[in-house]
């Protein structure tokens, strides 16, 4: 872990060699885009941000293709009331909507039906856009964190660095990192920069998918790189709240995919009651509260990206950074999941892939 505070304590973490702290727990404004989520109460999501500002989590990361736009502008309408000076903005670049050079990223719906093909555009022009596009949409002079999105195989690393280090010397981004790279295109992003330190790599990681742990997280430590985890509650799965029974609205993609098979969620559900509900009793807190302080508290994590629709979710999102589990609860929750098996085909199936060599990583022969 970077220069951090104790783990479990709201103390703010050093993001790898830069200036930025940041809380353990970050708002994460992917759902409050409304894509693939069933769309967004643009109020509820405002309040969202304020709550998270206002009991602790004052830290953001968003992206202009979250909602095509639109996450990055009810961001900045909580900005502008909360006082953009007082709140770390993180935000990305990479993925275009609206310009079709790059390669192929996916097929997307913006919230008025229409259909849409993202691309991974790190060209050097293209990035210089989307960051002015993002100042102008954020209300704001400087971003704190500008990432790349994901790899553009049409563009080398050493140019998207380039054009990130242009616009740093100009002084409308802050620090450069880098999400969803390989550990070997970490390394190549920080060696284009020189002198310049790579902030942070950002990386899906949660209890149901540790892939992470293998080679990014090793990396990031020896390096003293910032990890920001997204989607640490698995998109909802590990609340505890998306019963086998729940129904999703319209347009919300979790409907389709494998993790989300009732059968799965009654397997995740079980899983929480016997290995997590415990440890939520003993310190008067929820199911999530634990999993998102789990997570914050893992060995190399600078902060976890929790995304909020209400403001009740955020504040109770932001409180989970004042949950100290002990050793002892943290390696009880990872033994707990690590015989966790879910359906064939599931994306977080991945201890039924590679269990052996994962208990012998953390656990010897325990």
């Amino acid at each position: 872990m970077s220069e951090s505070s104790p783990a479990g304590t709201a103390g703010f973490r050093r993001l790898g060699r830069t200036d930025i702290e940041l809380p353990p727990v970050c708002f994460g404004a992917y759902a409050i885009g409304g894509t693939k989520w069933g769309g967004v109460d643009e109020a509820d999501a405002k309040g969202a941000l304020l709550a998270s500002f206002e009991n602790g989590a004052a830290a953001v990361d968003t992206a202009p293709v979250y909602g095509f736009g639109l996450s990055e502008r009810i961001v900045g309408s909580a900005l502008e009331e909360f006082g953009s000076s007082h709140v770390t903005v993180m935000s990305k670049v990479g993925l275009r909507w609206d310009d079709p050079r790059g390669a192929f990223g996916f097929h997307g719906e913006g919230l008025d039906g229409r259909k849409v093909t993202v691309k991974r555009n790190s060209r050097p022009d293209s990035i210089r856009t989307e960051v002015e596009a993002s100042l102008g949409r954020l209300g704001v002079e400087r971003i704190d964190l500008v990432q790349v999105h994901a790899l553009d195989p049409t563009t080398p690393i050493a140019d998207a660095m380039g054009a990130l280090s242009e616009l740093r010397a100009e002084g409308k981004i802050g620090a450069i990192g880098v999400s969803n790279y390989a550990a070997n295109e970490i390394e190549e992003a920080q060696a284009t920069l020189g002198a310049v330190p790579l902030a942070s790599t950002q990386t899906l990681f949660h209890l149901l998918d540790r892939g992470a742990d293998f080679e990014v997280l090793p990396l990031v430590r020896s390096k003293e790189i910032g990890f920001l985890c997204y989607s640490p509650l698995a998109q909802g799965l590990l609340t505890g709240k998306v019963t086998p029974e729940r129904q999703f609205a319209k347009g919300d993609s979790r409907a389709g995919r494998p993790p989300f098979l009732p059968e799965n969620r009654r397997r995740v559900i079980e899983c929480l009651e016997q290995h997590v509900r415990p440890i939520a009793i003993r310190h008067g807190a929820s199911l999530a509260q634990v999993v998102i302080a789990w997570t914050a508290a893992h060995d190399g994590v600078t902060s976890a990206l929790v995304g909020a629709r209400t403001p009740m979710q955020a504040k109770e999102n932001a409180d989970a950074a004042r949950l100290g589990l002990t050793a002892e609860e943290h390696l009880a929750i990872d033994l707990g999941f690590a015989n966790l098996t879910l359906l064939p085909g599931s994306p977080p199936n991945f201890f039924e892939r590679i269990r052996g060599r994962w208990h012998r990583l953390r656990y010897g022969d325990r």
